[in-house]
């Protein structure tokens, strides 16, 4: 690509806005780990157009995926609207040629792009809150299918530069995001990782994490020089003033609150005030709406389906016009929303909070009476979410001040206690997905945020009196919103469902965990379009109709009923979607790609097993029974045994025909349904005979008929054999978690590069699938 930088910024922004010298430094240099500069100054648009010019520029050390990781889902909204903006002013320039485009896609609570991972070649932009992208990161995706976990998983941990924007507000999820980084680097990947925090407050010592400290000494770090500081457009934000002003008001009575945002808003301008919590914003934002309902206000905080939070950010957004405008918000506006207010009134919060509120106000310079006023708080209920060391030092500091620009805040040193740390025996954990005994999955909440803050997703339906039958289907992206764990515990109040994959149907949870999407009833309240979730059951939600997917269930079989099709016309088709992949993004050995070509031949291959074939045929049957068919023309299909697997009974034919355990791991993978262990289901038939082994639909001694696999290679007919699944040494050699166990712990393979693997032959099954006519969610 012949084109510099300036150029490239000047096209994406617009003609006047030329880059700072800081953003020009980020596109020449190695990536930093740190970027430390102050609010306004353009740290989105440096990092983004930055990673953008270095793809384009072939840069070994940029990866292909940006993983744009906030706090606030808020914020994830605007940074995506301004990314696709700036990607599209590139495109209409000839700037980014067509196949170099990368897509931008969101993820957070009520808004999730699913079709990011079956495009692992593809330069992509994710965006999303610590909540979505973390627990992907951690093998535990928060509102997706369980059945998907891995495939993100590997690709989240591999050839992605993590981007993590106003740290200070992230808790324990920051420590996580050093110690995913000091694990990539100890325990490898196969493409290069790199991990990059950003924070006007940010101090170095947040990333002191136990595993990370020992394994980066050095973090390189970028600020504001002094050529930046010279430039105009810096020196008027940096020297702007805010004059601030405490004022005594009684925390626990809204109206007096209300009273005091009417007096100190100004005509003509923009109002903003923070609140230290969801409960504390509502209750203010009503009593505004009873003492002057014609004021221009507006509610923005983190509980709204995602089309009632578009509508109040561009009302907050919009210009305020001749009576001005007044925003009521939580700490979602205080980092990445770009708005000023000619008057910010806050709650007293932690240092580097505050500081992020202030740059909310008179963010450009160009209001010499702007102002801020500060509210104290001390009753000990008022301090959520923060505790009281780092609440008094922030008033200490802020007793001494009368202005609050840039240039006037002293330098404070925040000290973090994380309480829950990830280790390295928790990551490796978690890479097995299956639920245990009892059911339950492993809680990964704490490495995400602290308990005060845990959140579930819910949707509403018109439900009949006995509930939600089995079709009742999957929430739309429209319908979703987060809500308080705590809340959703009353089940006086709520019914409340959950998807049960091994009954297929949608059944009342045992317990409650954060991250769970849950149905509830319509007519049981809750939510209301201009307050968000409320839990007020007076307030009844609108049921969004949208087009939605049915759930999956650990039985399902949907990439199979597409269209007729040989199993080795299909296996054909995986192998080139495969070869798609692996041109664009080349494997560093040539080795884990010829096993994935083996692996692409076998995948499929317990489809030859007579419970697909009677499942896929019917009776009568609908095609030639000589033929073994890969896919089917029937709508969907049903299994003599219930939970039967195929991938399942292709994987014991690999190990019987002496295919490595690696081959046989990615092709028992390629669902995500059989990874690391092979039990039984409650839901399964018992074999007449009790001494047989049974697990996912397979009985030991079922045999697999010959079967043409494609591309010269040949499936014998086969006897499966389940002793792998016992403990120990068995006739077949060790167990099959035995076998997992060590492809796992190998280092030179470990769970990052093991679950990349696996997500390149899920990601050609997937195409392959939809190619011949069928889903692929």
């Amino acid at each position: 690509m012949n084109i510099d930088f300036k150029s490239l910024f000047t096209k994406a922004m617009g003609p006047e806005i030329a880059p700072y010298p800081y953003q020009i430094s980020l596109a020449a240099n190695d990536w930093p780990d740190i970027v430390k500069i102050e609010t306004g100054m353009g740290k989105t648009a440096g990092i983004i157009l930055a990673w953008l010019y270095k793809r384009l520029q072939g840069d070994p050390r940029t990866p292909r995926r940006l993983v744009y990781c906030l706090p606030m889902r808020v914020l994830v909204e605007q940074t995506a609207s301004c990314a696709g903006r700036w990607i599209e002013r590139l495109v209409d320039s000839k700037i980014i040629p067509p196949e170099k485009q990368p897509s931008v896609y969101v993820l957070m609570g009520g808004d999730i792009d699913n079709d990011w991972d079956r495009y692992p070649e593809n330069e992509a932009i994710l965006i999303g809150t610590q909540d979505q992208l973390l627990s992907r990161a951690l093998n535990r995706g928060f509102a997706t299918s369980r059945f998907r976990w891995p495939i993100q998983f590997g690709l989240l941990n591999n050839d992605c530069m993590w981007v993590m924007d106003e740290v200070q507000l992230m808790g324990s999820g920051l420590a996580t995001t050093a110690q995913m980084a000091a694990f990539r680097g100890k325990m490898g990947t196969l493409f290069p990782t790199h991990s990059l925090w950003m924070s006007a407050t940010l101090q170095k010592d947040w990333l002191n994490t136990v595993d990370f400290s020992s394994t980066k000494k050095h973090l390189a770090e970028i600020t504001l020089t002094d050529e930046d500081k010279q430039n105009p457009s810096v020196r008027k934000r940096f020297e702007a003033s805010k004059s601030l002003k405490k004022v005594d008001v009684s925390g626990e009575k809204p109206a007096e609150i209300a009273e005091l945002i009417l007096d100190a808003h100004q005509k003509g301008t923009r109002t903003l005030a923070v609140f230290n919590t969801v409960r504390r914003a509502t209750e203010i934002y009503s009593a505004l709406m009873q003492k002057k309902p014609d004021a221009g206000v507006s509610l923005i905080h983190s509980r709204f389906r995602p089309g009632d939070r578009q509508r109040a950010l561009e009302k907050i957004l919009a210009s305020p016009g001749k009576k001005g405008s007044i925003c009521i918000s939580t700490q979602v506006i205080e980092a990445g929303v770009d708005i000023s207010s000619a008057t910010l009134l806050t709650e007293l919060a932690p240092w580097s909070s505050l500081v992020q509120r202030f740059g909310r106000c008179n963010r450009y310079g160009l209001d010499s009476q702007a102002k801020v006023i500060w509210i104290d708080i001390d009753e000990e209920g008022a301090l959520l979410p923060y505790n009281k060391e780092e609440i008094d030092q922030a008033r200490s500091e802020l007793i001494k001040l009368k202005d609050v620009g840039p240039q006037r805040l002293p330098a404070v040193l925040t000290k973090v206690d994380y309480v829950h740390v990830l280790r390295q025996k928790d990551l490796v954990d978690i890479f097995d997905t299956s639920p245990d005994l009892e059911g339950f999955d492993i809680d990964i909440s704490r490495f995400i945020r602290e308990s005060a803050d845990y959140e579930v997703q819910v949707f509403w339906r018109d439900l009949p009196t006995e509930g939600p039958s089995e079709e009742e289907s999957a929430p739309s992206r429209e319908e979703l919103c987060s809500a308080p764990l705590s809340d959703l515990r009353k089940a006086e109040q709520w019914e409340r469902w959950h998807w049960d994959h091994l009954e297929k149907r949608w059944a009342l949870p045992r317990s409650l965990s954060p991250g769970m999407v849950l149905m509830l009833r319509a007519s049981a309240g809750g939510y209301s379009p201009e307050l968000g979730w409320t839990g007020d059951p007076h307030h009844i939600p609108l049921v969004i109709i949208a087009e939605r997917e049915s759930e999956e269930a650990v039985d399902d079989d949907r990439f199979s009923a597409t269209t007729w099709q040989k199993l080795g016309e299909h296996n054909d088709d995986v192998v080139k979607e495969m070869e798609t992949i692996l041109s664009r993004c080349p494997l560093p050995d040539r080795k884990w790609q010829d096993l994935l070509h083996v692996a692409a031949r076998w995948h499929d291959a317990g489809k030859a097993h007579k419970v697909f074939q009677e499942a896929v045929l019917g009776n009568p049957p609908e095609a030639d029974p000589s033929v073994v068919w890969g896919k089917t023309g029937k709508k969907s299909i049903a299994y003599q045994r219930r939970g039967f697997r195929h991938e399942l009974a292709s994987a014991l034919a690999a190990l019987k025909n002496h295919i490595p355990d690696l081959i046989a791991y990615l092709i028992a993978a390629h669902h995500g349904k059989v990874r690391l262990s092979i039990r039984s289901l409650p839901i399964e038939a018992i074999p007449d005979d009790p001494a047989v082994r049974f697990a996912r639909g397979i009985w030991d001694e079922d045999v697999l008929p010959d079967a043409d696999l494609g591309g010269g290679h040949h499936l014998p007919e086969t006897v499966l054999n389940l002793s792998c699944m016992d403990f120990g040494e068995g006739p077949t050699g060790p167990s099959w978690l035995a076998r997992m166990i060590a492809l796992r712990d190998d280092p030179s393979l470990g769970p990052f590069r093991l679950a990349y693997l696996e997500a390149i032959l899920r990601a050609a099954d997937w195409r392959a699938s939809q190619r011949a006519g069928g889903n692929h969610a």
